[in-house]
């Protein structure tokens, strides 16, 4: 079953649940802002990804300028940060076993489903 890290403020991710909702997947909403992921969770999310802990941040975000931008941080750091402010999370993330990607593409999203 499919797996949405979404936030349903984001225009962009529930644009991405309506897309997996159309294609007729089945799928689990994971509201990571309530329910944050532990640092052994987010740290094999990154696996899925295939990506560094700062490619996952979203470093436009007011948290992120205020109080890490330009800050020398280890990759456990930054995934800590992400932990303890879910905000910096990018989203949507789409998990499909052991592969994930971020679903604001809608053309890569029918590649991966």
């Amino acid at each position: 079953m499919i797996q949405i890290y979404h936030n349903p403020r984001c225009g962009k991710s529930r644009n991405c649940v309506a897309y997996v909702e159309e294609a007729g997947k089945e799928y689990e909403i994971i509201k990571y802002l309530e329910n944050p992921p532990t640092l052994n969770e987010l740290a094999a999310l990154l696996k899925k990804l295939n990506f560094k802990p700062l490619e996952l941040v979203r470093q436009k975000e007011k948290i992120w300028i205020e109080n890490f931008k330009n800050k020398e941080m280890t990759d456990e750091e930054i995934i800590k940060a992400m932990v303890e402010n879910p905000i910096l999370i990018e989203r949507p993330i789409v998990i499909n076993g052991d592969k994930a990607i971020i679903g604001r593409d809608l053309e890569k999203m029918t590649r991966f489903l």
